[in-house]
């Protein structure tokens, strides 16, 4: 029994409910391509002055939970705003994270795929005040993404609402870009409630417009184009936008509250998944795609349906701050042995958040390990004095 606060400045009685997924690769060849996008840790023993400079990376914590997803048949984007970029984990940590993560990728049995971020975040916005400047620095990271062996997200970059760009600056610089990848690369809208600095991106103000630039710009390069992340968090905008790809584009969603339906599709049309979400619920997520590849709706939807409550509870306003809920449940589960960020980051959120995520994960069959969560939850409650 666990005494846990609420969101009513209360506290109350909790007791485990959930009969908890055991973490396993899928039986069968999965329908739908996921990636799980995973955070970083930091070492807390080696961590100096955590707001200033570059993190000090605990790498086996870190890379000891991308094998946790491996080994659930998940696919990784790596180096993405989930991993803090921006946000506390700069341009040289980014790169070592690559490097490594595609050492262990290639060592790992289920040879699972990897996406990683490429943007323009080695240089400051001062430095890219022009299309040839963001055009260098995105070339810069897509090449060493190449040069690692992973697959090249083309992160949406801070550098064009920031000078202002409009629709054709767009379409020249990723134009050159896709001309020059050297395999198809995965584009990547990200919505302003992820990160505010990306308000207006493809140099429209609305959904509409914006939608009809970029899809310009797939029809130019679809040959280079795998697909598309759009991450709006509106499950209407996607479907609109997913039923004019071009065939063979695929739509990754990254909506963190609208999954399950996007996923299953509507009949004619069905998303991807490259989703922060799916690094907190990997059992759920890995066994209900495994049911929706055997055609069992039922199993499917009974999967998912508990874990949208937690994701939105993860996701919730101000949504940036999400990656420390993945963190905490990463912990909970033993895929970590603590939750210290880059940037001090776990503590962008409150101890009734934790305690809420901590009764939605078991809700939501996701805490693997229930006697350690259980240990841990109760060392978190006494550091906020809770006991």
């Amino acid at each position: 029994m666990l005494t846990l606060p609420t969101y009513d400045n209360k506290l109350e009685p909790y007791q485990l409910t959930g009969e908890p997924l055991i973490p396993r690769a899928p039986n069968v060849p999965l329908t739908r391509t996921a990636f799980a996008a995973a955070h970083v840790v930091s070492d807390p023993l080696a961590e100096r002055d955590p707001w200033i400079g570059s993190p000090a990376v605990d790498w086996d914590n870190t890379l000891k939970f991308r094998n946790w997803l491996f080994d659930q048949g998940l696919g990784l984007a790596e180096a993405m705003d989930t991993a803090q970029r921006g946000m506390g984990v700069d341009w040289p940590t980014a790169k070592e994270l690559i490097e490594r993560t595609m050492r262990d990728a290639r060592a790992h049995p289920l040879k699972p795929r990897v996406a990683c971020g490429a943007g323009t975040d080695q240089k400051p916005l001062s430095g890219l005040k022009t299309t040839a400047d963001i055009l260098a620095a995105y070339t810069e990271q897509m090449e060493a993404v190449e040069a690692a062996g992973g697959q090249v997200i083309l992160m949406a970059s801070r550098a064009f609402p920031a000078i202002s760009a409009g629709i054709e600056d767009y379409a020249f610089v990723y134009g050159k870009l896709l001309e020059e990848a050297a395999a198809p690369v995965v584009l990547h809208w990200l919505g302003d409630m992820f990160d505010p600095a990306l308000t207006g991106y493809w140099g429209a103000p609305d959904f509409a417009t914006a939608s009809d630039a970029v899809l310009d710009i797939i029809m130019a390069h679809k040959d280079k184009v795998d697909g598309i992340k759009i991450s709006l968090l509106n499950q209407s905008y996607e479907e609109q936008f997913r039923a004019r790809l071009p065939e063979g584009v695929r739509l990754y969603t990254g909506d963190d509250f609208n999954y399950a339906d996007l996923i299953a599709g509507d009949g004619e049309h069905y998303s991807h998944a490259l989703l922060g979400a799916f690094a907190a619920i990997a059992p759920a997520a890995s066994q209900a795609l495994e049911a929706l590849a055997q055609d069992d709706l039922e199993t499917y939807h009974g999967l998912f349906a508990p874990t949208v409550p937690l994701s939105r509870e993860i996701f919730k306003a101000p949504t940036q701050f999400y990656k420390a809920g993945i963190a905490f449940l990463a912990w909970l589960n033993g895929a970590q042995s603590h939750f210290i960020m880059p940037a001090g980051f776990q503590s962008a959120r409150e101890i009734t958040h934790y305690a809420e995520v901590f009764r939605l994960a078991d809700q939501a069959r996701v805490l693997s390990k229930p006697e350690i969560a259980v240990e841990r939850m109760k060392l978190l409650l006494k550091l906020h004095g809770v006991d």
